[in-house]
């Protein structure tokens, strides 16, 4: 094709002189192959104008690629390893497909530079839209997505770059605390000697189980101990070790333990197969998280479930209604024992 200013034909090379790009970077948006490395949308769309500026006859497929809708959906999360985090990602794909979209969702082990990297992959493959769930800090990755055009959504830690939605961790937190204050008493137990076990200071989830905690002793004029709560981390090892100090220097279990999550629920466990049998007996066990497997455990426990299908469908629902200044937050109740075994009892998570 001729150059429209000198009537020669153009090449790769006048259009990376003209756009200040490599030819290797014009050659890829040109053949089509520019989000498969990296190569940002808005640098593609400028090499694309100004090659058709010169004349120069742009591939069909990369001519597209700016109105054509990849049907992708991503998703990124710490791990699978527990059963919320498990049932999120298969909740997701379900509800993705259902919509039409084909799912990616990618663990990143709470890494920021893995997380970093796994949204900026995503966004090259040109995913519509990205749940970004349980990242301390997703605030990065919703400006990444907003640069891209992408809308984001916070799922289970909040951000300041996009909408959430979250578990309601203090009303929760405050619903099992009630529970299990109970069950001390009618155990002829003290409720002041209740622990709120796992989890990590200055992180909002952890904040806000702590609220409730506290809000449920307060309304019952308790004052729990100075070391009523100890944020030893979401790490099973962690709390067992930390469990493990306190059992050595009473010579028991505290006489309720509330635990923060079900991986510090693991620990709990696993210190405690190293006792007597009995041990648990005596002590009033609760977990802020679920898993259908402790219906199996020789002791009581009282676990709190969170509603993953419907903070998955709220999410979906912001995506549908996108505002890119919309920096809402969505509470979504959580619940005891059959909640949402019916929403849930054809999932195979469940099973």
């Amino acid at each position: 094709m001729a150059s429209k200013s000198t009537g020669r034909k153009s090449t790769i090379y006048d259009v990376a002189k003209a756009t200040g790009s490599s030819t290797a970077t014009v050659s890829m948006v040109l053949n089509g192959t520019w989000a498969r490395y990296r190569i940002k949308e808005e640098t593609a769309n400028r090499i694309l104008e100004q090659a058709r500026a010169l004349g120069y006859n742009v591939n069909m497929k990369a001519r597209g690629l700016r109105l054509s809708r990849s049907g992708l959906a991503g998703m990124v999360l710490p791990h699978y390893r527990n059963r919320f985090f498990a049932g999120l990602a298969q909740t997701f794909e379900d509800q993705a497909r259902s919509r039409g979209l084909c799912p990616i969702v990618v663990g990143t082990q709470r890494d920021p530079d893995v997380e970093v990297s796994v949204t900026e992959t995503l966004l090259s493959q040109r995913v519509e839209l990205l749940f970004i769930a349980g990242v301390r800090n997703p605030t990065p990755l919703n400006a990444l997505c907003a640069a891209a055009g992408v809308p984001s959504i916070n799922l289970d830690l909040p951000g300041d770059g996009a909408p959430s939605v979250l578990s309601d961790h203090r009303a929760g937190a405050r619903a099992i605390t009630d529970v299990l204050i109970d069950k001390l008493l009618a155990r002829g137990g003290s409720p002041d000697e209740l622990v709120l076990l796992g989890g990590v200071a200055g992180e909002y989830a952890t904040g806000m189980r702590m609220a409730g905690f506290r809000d449920a002793s307060d309304a019952r004029g308790l004052t729990p101990s100075a070391d009523a709560m100890d944020c030893c981390g979401y790490n099973a090892a962690a709390a067992a070790e930390a469990l493990a100090g306190r059992y050595a220097k009473a010579s028991r279990l505290p006489a309720g333990l509330l635990m923060n999550s079900i991986t510090a629920f693991e620990g709990m466990v696993r210190f405690t197969a190293t006792l007597p049998s009995d041990v648990l007996k005596s002590t009033v066990v609760g977990c802020f998280d679920w898993d259908p497997f402790a219906a199996y455990l020789p002791f009581d426990v009282t676990m709190l479930r969170q509603d993953v299908q419907r903070i998955i469908s709220e999410a979906f629902v912001l995506t549908e209604n996108y505002d890119p200044q919309n920096r809402a937050r969505v509470l979504v109740p959580t619940g005891f024992g059959k909640m949402f075994e019916e929403a849930e009892q054809t999932k195979e998570f469940d099973r």
